[in-house]
């Protein structure tokens, strides 16, 4: 089931951390509905002195299948949740589905 990525909350990271998960886009030059391999949820640096260090992130790139063109996607993990952001696409357009 594909879940969409709200703008203004982060996934639950309870949910998340330690999971695969794929993500589903659509490019913004050729309208092209992307989807991801399999990216790793990162775990929150629990020893970090403050919070600010606590964030850890995975990045990626992908090439759109339609026109080529290159995303870079990150995966950005924190006590607050889990965030992910793919260039030239708004937040609100990313759906992501957790690997069984």
């Amino acid at each position: 089931m594909w879940i969409q990525q709200s703008s203004s909350l982060p996934a639950s990271l309870s949910d998340l951390q330690g999971r695969a998960v794929g993500l589903k886009f659509e490019c913004n030059q050729c309208h092209t509905e992307v989807f991801t391999d399999l990216i790793g949820v990162p775990a929150v640096n629990d020893e970090a002195d403050s919070s600010e260090h606590a964030a850890n992130h995975e990045i990626e790139e992908i090439k759109c299948p339609g026109c080529h063109m290159t995303h870079q996607i990150e995966v950005d993990s924190t006590f607050d949740g889990v965030t992910f952001k793919v260039s030239e696409v708004a937040g609100d357009k990313v759906s992501y589905q957790v690997a069984e």
